[in-house]
Parts: structure tokens; C-alpha cells; sequence
């Protein structure tokens, strides 16, 4: 059975890293609920899921999809753009050790996961604050070897490479044209986010389903228009820490 890897929400969550938003009140007790709502859409789906405790003083560490990026062959644990969440990357990487062989991003490297985007064996970085050209570079020296084709990509007006843009299905993306320009994925399909829901770029492809917030329902209805099945859950508090779907769980295949 296939693993996720989740964290529960740190009580200290309105003290999150933000760089794009406006910082406004985020409810603890919402916000830990919906994650559990989260939780239980990944079990839906046939996923056995690790929980790991929060770490309150870790404020951003639910978001575990930014500690490690995870393929066939290896795990890299990452540097985290952001120095405050450095501290949370120790305990994904002993999580993940009795899975996959790990590798990491050494300083003055940066890297968070929420900037990687994997489609088979194309993998895109975002070139970000949070993470730089040595980073990517050094993710390309340890993917390479395995066949994956790892470049940088460039975008604007939002935080990780995947708020702008994510897999929902074989060779077909969901992108938000704003933030970034789609001739970087050649060889690509397109479903374009509705103009009134700029954030729903971020979806969470998980084998054949994808799971979206439920705050997103015209983006929603565009996927399922292309067949797509969705499943939508309430993220709406994580979202004011500037995070999305896909952040809040690293995805093991059998």
C-alpha cells in the first residue's frame, strides 16, 4: 500500500513565513480540522498515512511536501529557503530513511519541495526566494543519474513553482498563465485555472483522482469537464499560511 506522509498543524501556525499574502487571523482548531479532513480524502484514495506530530515551534511544518522530494529511486532532503524552517527537515528525513536512500541539499544550496514539479521523468524547478540556482543544481546531480530530466523554471506573482502550476493527469497541466509561461513545459496539455480563482493552479494528483480545495469549485468544474475525477476538501486556513494541496503530504509509491 502506497504511503503519505503528513504532519499535524503547529498550534503556532499564524506566526507562519509569508511572502506574497497578507497576514490575517488563521483559526487553529479550523485549520487542524480541515487537515484531518485531508487526511481522510488520502485514506479515500487507498493510502495508508503517517502521522507525524506538530512541531509547535516550527510554525510552517505542516507544509512537509517543502523537507523532501521523493521519487522511484531516492528521497533528497531539502534546504528550506526560509532559515526558520531548517529545524523541520531532521525528522522527515528519518521518516523517509527505511523507504528510499537519501540524498541532500548541502548551503549555500535552497530548495523547497513546493518548487518541484514531477511528470514522469520531467522534473521543473522554480527559480524562487526559496530556491536558488545551486539548489538546483545540485538536485540535478543526484536525479540525472536515475533519468530525470531536471531544469529550472522561471515564474512570477506567487510563492512555489507549484502555486502556479500542477499535474493533472498524464501529460496535462493545470496552469495559471499569470504566473507563469506554459512554453516551458513542451510536449504538455493545458487546463487553464478560472480567472476568478488564481490559487487553484495548486491540485494534488494522486493516481488517477485529483484533490482540490474546495474553494475552487469553477476550476473544478473545468477539470471535470476533461474527465478528471476531483475530490475537494476545505483548506481554506491553510491556505492563509500560503499553502495548498499539495503541500501537506509527501507521497510514497509502493
Amino acid at each position: 500500500m502506497p504511503i503519505a506522509i503528513v504532519r499535524e498543524v503547529s498550534p503556532s501556525i499564524a506566526e507562519c513565513e509569508l511572502t506574497h499574502l497578507d497576514r490575517e487571523p488563521i483559526d487553529y482548531p479550523r485549520a487542524a480540522r480541515q487537515h484531518e479532513e485531508y487526511v481522510r480524502a488520502l485514506e479515500s484514495l487507498d493510502y495508508r498515512v503517517v502521522r507525524l506530530p506538530a512541531l509547535p515551534e516550527y510554525p510552517d511544518a505542516v507544509f512537509v511536501e517543502d523537507c523532501a522530494v521523493v521519487v522511484g529511486e531516492i528521497a533528497v532532503i531539502t534546504r528550506p529557503g526560509a532559515e526558520s524552517r531548517r529545524g523541520e527537515t531532521p525528522s522527515i528525513a528519518e521518516t523517509l530513511r527505511p523507504h528510499r536512500a537519501l540524498a541532500f541539499i548541502e548551503s549555500p544550496g535552497t530548495l523547497d519541495g513546493g518548487d518541484v514539479l514531477r511528470a514522469g521523468t520531467m522534473i521543473r524547478v522554480g527559480r524562487t526566494a526559496r530556491s536558488n540556482d545551486e539548489g538546483i543544481a545540485q538536485l540535478r546531480a543526484i536525479l540525472q543519474p536515475f533519468g530525470y530530466d531536471v531544469a529550472a523554471a522561471e515564474l512570477s506573482g506567487c510563492l512555489h513553482l507549484k502555486t502556479a502550476v500542477t499535474p493533472v493527469g498524464s501529460n496535462l497541466l493545470l496552469i495559471n498563465r499569470e504566473w507563469i509561461d506554459p512554453s516551458q513545459f513542451p510536449g504538455f496539455a493545458f487546463v487553464d485555472v478560472d480567472p476568478s480563482e488564481p490559487f487553484s493552479a495548486n491540485a494534488m494528483l494522486v493516481d488517477d483522482t485529483v484533490i482540490l480545495s474546495s474553494a475552487f469549485p469553477r476550476t473544478r468544474a473545468r477539470l471535470e469537464t476533461r474527465g478528471i475525477r476531483v475530490v475537494t476538501v476545505d483548506a481554506t486556513e491553510l491556505a492563509k499560511a500560503e499553502g495548498g494541496v499539495t503541500c501537506c503530504s509527501l507521497l510514497i509509491g509502493e
